[in-house]
């Protein structure tokens, strides 16, 4: 399978079928591809408008829909993670669940990743927020300190929707949060980045699971956690067997 669509939800009820609609119009073209949505111990009914909809696709109408459900609440890159381990496809094609993102912008994205060289993760960079004016100042203050920190190159890492080789993500550790540092870590493991404009919606429905300070505080800890594996990670410039240097 080329692609697995994986889309984390928290009580996002009144979002995930107009959101799969929506990805089912953008990738008509694509070929063979499959949806996940990781449910993590939502409590307003999104399994269950979930659990309808992937009884329809399993009778020929659209695109396989897989619902994996986690016991207890577990936090958004543990979805991920969840989701990418589960998959299919070759390639993973991340949004977030609330709407804002458009998966329209998904063949975009892999259009890139598929280019002659082209990178093992595609990250999307917002060209204008559709957020409250805090979030907006929060984020930006984020990103400034991290790109300071981390010099990754990647002026927006909080967007949700990214394309990445499955097996490049599996190889790297796994930590709560981490889907905020994805382009940093495909860097630090050896892989190539690169990035492309994507469009931003406001939220339509439902509400925001993330207070800025709350973000701020684990942020700053995790921000010194990919810094320290940035100067602990040391890859051979080359690997040679019998004389032939091997790709890695």
């Amino acid at each position: 399978m080329l692609l697995s669509v994986v889309i984390p939800v928290h009580n996002e009820a009144d979002n995930v079928l107009p959101l799969l609609a929506e990805i089912r119009t953008a990738l008509a073209e694509t070929g063979d591809y499959e949806v996940i949505f990781v449910d993590d111990c939502s409590d307003d009914g999104t399994a269950g408008r979930l659990a309808l909809e992937r009884g329809i696709a399993a009778s020929g109408s659209g695109a396989a829909v897989r619902v994996l459900r986690h016991a207890s609440r577990s936090g958004q890159s543990t979805a991920v993670w969840t989701g990418v381990r589960a998959a299919r496809g070759v390639w993973i094609a991340t949004l977030d669940g609330d709407g804002q993102n458009d998966p329209a912008d998904i063949p975009n994205l892999l259009n890139r990743a598929f280019a002659d060289g082209g990178p093992e993760l595609v990250g999307g960079l917002r060209r204008k927020r559709r957020d409250v004016w805090s979030k907006r100042a929060a984020t930006k203050i984020a990103n400034g300190l991290r790109q300071k920190v981390l010099s990754d190159g990647c002026i927006d890492t909080g967007c949700g929707i990214k394309v990445f080789r499955r097996d490049a993500f599996l190889a790297l550790p796994f930590f709560g949060a981490m889907h905020r540092f994805l382009p940093a870590l495909f860097q630090i493991h050896g892989y190539r980045v690169d990035y492309v404009e994507v469009n931003h919606r406001p939220r339509r429905r439902g509400v925001s699971k993330y207070d800025n300070l709350g973000r701020a505080v684990i942020g700053i800890v995790d921000l010194l956690g990919v810094l320290w594996l940035k100067r602990r990670t040391r890859l051979p410039a080359a690997i040679i067997e019998d004389g032939i240097e091997q790709a890695h």
